[in-house]
């Protein structure tokens, strides 16, 4: 097998469906990548696109779609729940199959100098990717967003790696990175009280004492009419999916509120539902089985950590 790599961009467009549609046609007309899915969400107004492929075409196509969503978006009509500083917000490369860490860094890099030159959009490298220890987190590069940009890009600090030092009008900004796997994973709660959902996403969250590897924090979705504790799980081998969830339920109790779902956003490796279902077995003392097929993962995500809109291929592995 070749060298594969995957590759998240999100842009910031929910709503319009035909706009979406428009911009992830250069993605699906593109035979050299395989666009695994992509998800789009109203209230965030941000669609998730997942692809994964061979690093030089995933390029181009990272290059194509920038294009595209150069004449689509205009951020400064854009508003939504998720905070975004770009009209692509993020860019992340992720190793898959014999590609190094170091390797995704310089395709990271690669793509920030060609975005910079074609369309003169200023581009962060963050994460494995970042050449300054405060651009490791992406919420520190986005804080301010695309309306706070125009000023925070003036200070020599905040000079982009790429591009010049002046937000695009538009398009705004972009951060691309480097990390390993990083699970987009929202947990469902029945309330409309976000400030109640906050002390949710304390009681998880690593920078408010919680759980190392979990960035947390509330938001009311309009569309559902509730509330989520939404977060990215950095490390799922040190914090595993059912430890948030059940950590997440135990703190609603207390005030009362159902837990109804929860939902993954991208895809996922097999490796992380397995973990958790491996502790939902052993506390129903049932017999775990290591080769159950992913129609039997996915009646059982459902079933013991009630992942809605889940399917097969939400795991990464049923692609490879």
């Amino acid at each position: 097998m070749a060298k594969i790599v995957e590759c998240v961009p999100n842009f910031s467009e929910g709503r319009d469906k035909d706009k979406i549609e428009r911009i992830i046609s250069v993605l699906k007309n593109n035979k050299q990548i395989k666009l695994i899915n992509y998800e789009a969400d109203a209230d965030y107004n941000r669609t998730v696109v997942t692809l994964i492929g061979e690093p030089e075409p995933m390029i181009d196509a990272i290059i194509e779609l920038t294009e595209v969503c150069l004449k689509e978006i205009d951020l400064n009509k854009h508003s939504g729940e998720h905070a975004r500083m770009g009209a692509i917000d993020v860019i992340p490369f992720i190793p898959i199959h014999d590609v190094k860490m170091s390797e995704c860094v310089s395709y990271a890099e690669k793509t920030g100098q060609l975005i910079s030159e074609k369309f003169n959009i200023p581009c962060f490298l963050y994460a494995e990717a970042a050449r300054h220890e405060d651009r490791v987190s992406l919420p520190n590069i986005r804080k301010g967003e695309f309306e706070g940009m125009e000023e925070k890009i003036k200070d020599p600090h905040w000079k982009p790696d790429f591009g010049p030092a002046k937000r695009h009008p538009s398009f705004g900004s972009i951060g691309i990175g480097a990390r390993d796997f990083l699970i987009a994973y929202n947990i469902d709660i029945d309330t409309r009280d976000e400030k109640k959902t906050n002390n949710f996403a304390k009681a998880i969250r690593n920078s408010s004492g919680g759980f190392s590897y979990v960035q947390a924090g509330p938001v009311y979705l309009e569309n559902r009419g509730h509330t989520q504790v939404t977060m990215n799980i950095l490390n799922y081998k040190k914090n595993p999916i059912y430890r948030v969830f059940e950590t997440v339920k135990m703190e609603a109790k207390r005030y009362h509120y159902n837990v109804p779902s929860a939902e993954i956003v991208g895809l996922i490796p097999k490796d992380a539902i397995m973990r958790s279902l491996k502790y939902y077995y052993a506390v129903n003392d049932i017999e775990f089985n290591e080769d159950m097929s992913f129609d039997d993962i996915v009646r059982d995500a459902a079933n013991y950590l009630q992942l809605r809109d889940f399917h097969k291929s939400k795991i990464i592995d049923y692609f490879l």
